[in-house]
């Protein structure tokens, strides 16, 4: 025991989560200890059990390219992984669109003047394009149409980031709808694609476990157990010692008290700025700027029981109608497992804010009510129909792609590599907005690397690989 190496994963999200297992399936020589400040594994993707109800953070499709990322998911769950049908829509100006979008139904709720005067604009902006994209109202007009981006992108886009869709960068387009584009929804509107070569965007089914996306991580982490990992909930690093260029020991603090411990490898998860911040010194700074000048958005989730067997048909609905809340999950359509009771509906009621704002520093029993009494005014619930609910806020769930968030990574990560024990990893650990799959492939790079003694794999272009990304199997 006392000659076991020892991996510190910082985070039982699933890019932790994978590292952790990924290792140990491979080396059950070494130590590793999974270091969670929350109660419960999962991240951002974790399940609440309330009251035999299953609500979770918020949605996410299991859908991938990668054959050894399916495999995980396959391998954990089984028969308790579902396929499941999409159905996703917009609410905009009291009428549903399809997600994506299609034609018929774009023409119908616009009408034909409106749709001609659409094409239109998407015809000028394909002979008279922006010759730079600079910002995502640039990317997204070039390839759609300024019209289209004024119905369609623009009020969701600030209500996500908070800020003008001219002052996000154009590389969040590039990264989270690179391959939607007119072109692409016609093609898929005439000749339905199927299997791993859709584009991720119009995919119409996907697999779903059977209790929420925590089961899945609850799942793997009782698996890293068995194979004598240890995970410690309700425990944040505070410290890091550093010699020789290294991480050498990791102070730990949880309700039964600080501990140090010896690490010989770092695999983090936690936001880079927080680890930017703990590992710099006074001298560093450049990039405890850096670290200040970086920007996640937060969300909070209104979680409401209706006494209502008829709720709407779709997994979750985007919102682009001027009213606060962003988007809405209907859980029943997630799972009908998740909801006990067939008579009544679970919804997670979503909304984009800062942490420490006034929403989120709003009363739950105020957000409650107003999350009812906007989804009383979309026409999709009843206030008189509410029977329980409660409040989830989740900190930094977004980093935000302004215009200069890309400066400020760069002197961050070249920070970073002075410790050579150290890698990032998941959402907040690269600053990078992806996916499960590419959160999970990006802990399965690091625990390679550690196993190999190397760096020879860059978790930081898993998610820039246009291949890999969007069109291509790998």
């Amino acid at each position: 025991m006392e000659n076991k190496k020892t991996i510190l994963v910082i985070g039982a999200g699933p890019a932790g989560l994978a590292a952790a297992h990924e290792i140990l399936s491979k080396d059950g020589s070494k130590m590793v200890i999974v270091v969670e400040k929350e109660k419960q594994v999962g991240g951002i993707s974790k399940t609440f059990s309330y009251k035999d109800f299953y609500f979770d953070a918020g949605g996410h499709r299991f859908f991938t390219k990668n054959e050894e990322v399916e495999k995980l998911w396959r391998d954990s769950l089984g028969d308790e992984f579902l396929k499941r049908n999409r159905l996703s829509r917009i609410f905009y100006r009291g009428k549903f669109y399809d997600y994506p979008l299609k034609l018929s139904n774009v023409i119908k709720n616009l009408g034909v003047v409106e749709s001609f005067l659409v094409l239109g604009s998407y015809i000028k902006q394909k002979f008279f394009p922006y010759k730079e994209e600079n910002n995502l109202e640039q990317w997204i007009s070039n390839r759609f149409g300024k019209r289209i981006f004024k119905h369609f992108f623009e009020t969701y886009t600030e209500k996500l980031w908070g800020i003008p869709a001219s002052q996000v960068g154009a590389d969040w387009g590039a990264q989270r709808i690179k391959g939607l584009s007119v072109s692409a929804i016609l093609k898929n509107a005439l000749f339905p694609q199927k299997g791993r070569s859709v584009i991720k965007t119009l995919i119409e089914s996907f697999d779903y476990p059977k209790y929420g996306v925590g089961q899945m991580y609850e799942k793997i982490a009782d698996n890293i157990k068995k194979m004598s990992g240890e995970i410690w909930l309700e425990s944040a690093v505070e410290n890091f010692f550093i010699e020789n260029g290294k991480i050498s020991k990791i102070e730990i603090f949880s309700p039964a008290g600080a501990r140090i411990v010896t690490v010989d490898e770092v695999i983090s998860t936690m936001p880079i700025t927080d680890l930017a911040e703990k590992l710099s010194s006074l001298k560093d700074v450049a990039v405890k700027e850096a670290a200040r000048k970086l920007k996640y958005r937060s969300f909070l989730s209104v979680c409401v029981i209706l006494d209502d067997e008829k709720s709407f048909p779709d997994n979750w609905i985007y919102i682009h109608s001027k009213v606060k809340m962003g988007r809405i999950q209907n859980f029943k359509r997630w799972s009908e497992f998740m909801v006990p009771d067939a008579s009544k509906t679970a919804l997670g009621l979503e909304y984009f804010c800062n942490e420490g704002d006034d929403l989120w520093n709003m009363e739950d029993k105020d957000l409650i009510k107003l999350g009812m009494e906007e989804l009383e005014i979309v026409g999709l619930g009843e206030k008189k129909k509410y029977l329980d609910g409660f409040v989830y806020r989740c900190p930094k769930s977004y980093p935000v792609y302004d215009g200069d968030h890309k400066k400020y990574l760069a002197i961050i990560k070249d920070f970073l590599r002075k410790f050579s024990n150290l890698q990032t990893v998941g959402r907040n650990g690269l600053f990078c907005y992806n996916n499960m799959d590419h959160s999970i492939l990006a802990g399965f790079y690091a625990a390679r690397n550690v196993l190999s003694d190397n760096r020879d794999l860059d978790v930081w272009q898993i998610n820039v690989d246009e291949e890999y990304h969007e069109e291509e199997k790998i």
